[in-house]
């Protein structure tokens, strides 16, 4: 059995160099607001992963739609792969660097305001 694992990474760690990815740093929306709507595209295939996005009425959806147009163009131009036989194989966010502002409190204090920003990675692939 582990050999067969052993040949499945090898496989994957082969494909890994020709899928088709684009990524967005430093987009200013909260990283827990954009993994809500990573978590409703994630394995999807394109065309359905498109339609969800533009029903839901989010900043981070329209973000997230551009991304994925953007690899899909990738993967049309770079690679001459069909982009209505691509699915979404990985697609996360991770946090970006923090704007740190102050706000004018009571009694001449200042409270914290923490401006969240975004990385953004989407990795597509062929159904097979």
């Amino acid at each position: 059995m582990a050999k067969r694992i052993r040949e499945k990474t090898a496989k994957i760690r082969q494909n890994a160099d020709n899928r088709p990815k684009a990524s967005v740093k430093y987009v200013r929306i909260s990283p827990s607001k954009v993994a809500i709507v990573l978590d409703t595209v994630r394995g999807k295939a394109y065309d359905e992963a498109i339609g969800i996005l533009n029903s839901i009425p989010n900043k981070s959806a329209e973000v997230v739609l551009k991304l994925i147009n953007s690899a899909a163009a990738n993967a049309e131009n770079n690679k001459g792969m069909n982009k209505h036989d691509l699915y979404i194989a990985e697609i996360y966010v991770g946090q970006g660097p923090t704007l740190k502002r102050s706000m004018a409190a009571g009694k001449g204090s200042a409270n914290r305001i923490l401006k969240r920003t975004s990385h953004i990675t989407v990795v597509l692939d062929i159904k097979e």
